[in-house]
């Protein structure tokens, strides 16, 4: 009885038996692992660069916001309630003014008077340089800075009436504003609409990089976590078959076994 339950064909299944059932349980030990894998790859993954690029995205918008509030204040609005209109000067008087007006409380300064003739509506106003001198509510054309040297002020006051009188009589294009400045006209606006539009330029491609930078990360994100997927489904797919020929395989080896000699 001893020598027949030890025959070659007993001998020799006992292994193959245990060599099936090992392969069997690492290929689950594959499967359970790929599984983990995959459960693990659906959560999404972020590189702490990334995290610091949609930071610096996020505290850009930031900024150009602020930045849209800031030049809408001090810029757009300034020029959307200006209603200063071209229309056409004609010089008629320069003169300095014996009394000199006061410069920021630190000292005076002379004051250069320009007298102009509409010539839309045929009456006079006072020319001034800009909108600046119109709100500081001052009939000059033009000040100078403010310094101590009287004699410096009044040599450059002195020229800028030298150039200006070589123009008497000619015409020249200003700008009025016949409903709140009805006596008043300006050489030069001090708020353009080209001014305006090249204030918002900085705000606004300060937003656009901010948004572009967390749609790009955000983008690079999704296109791992995609790739990451499909490498796992892949991964998957290929231990499923393989699984499959190794039990028909064990299958057709049991069945050959258990076969009468």
């Amino acid at each position: 009885m001893f020598l027949n339950t030890a025959s070659p064909k007993r001998s020799f299944s006992v292994p193959i038996n245990i060599n099936l059932q090992g392969a069997r349980r690492r290929q689950t030990r594959g499967v359970d692992g790929r599984g983990g894998q995959r459960a693990q790859t659906k959560m999404p993954v972020s590189s702490v660069g990334e995290d610091r690029a949609i930071l610096l995205g996020f505290t850009m918008m930031a900024f150009s916001a602020l930045m849209f509030f800031v030049v809408g204040i001090t810029m757009v609005r300034p020029y959307v309630d200006s209603d200063w209109e071209e229309a056409g000067c004609v010089l008629l008087m320069t003169e300095i003014l014996e009394e000199w007006v006061d410069c920021r409380g630190v000292s005076t300064v002379p004051c250069l008077r320009v007298k102009v003739n509409l010539t839309g509506s045929n009456q006079t106003a006072f020319l001034h340089f800009d909108e600046e001198l119109v709100v500081l509510a001052l009939e000059c054309f033009y000040i100078p800075k403010c310094r101590t040297d009287r004699r410096e002020l009044q040599k450059e006051v002195e020229k800028v009436k030298n150039s200006l009188d070589t123009q008497l009589e000619s015409t020249s294009s200003c700008f009025t504003d016949r409903t709140r400045h009805p006596g008043d006209a300006t050489l030069n606006r001090k708020y353009t609409h080209k001014d305006a539009l090249f204030a918002l330029l900085w705000p606004c491609l300060m937003l656009g990089g901010g948004a572009l930078l967390v749609g790009l990360v955000k983008l690079t994100q999704y296109l791992a976590h995609l790739s990451s997927e499909m490498c796992s489904e892949t991964a998957g797919g290929r231990l499923t078959s393989r699984h499959a020929q190794d039990k028909l395989y064990s299958l057709l080896r049991r069945s050959s076994t258990q076969c009468p000699s």
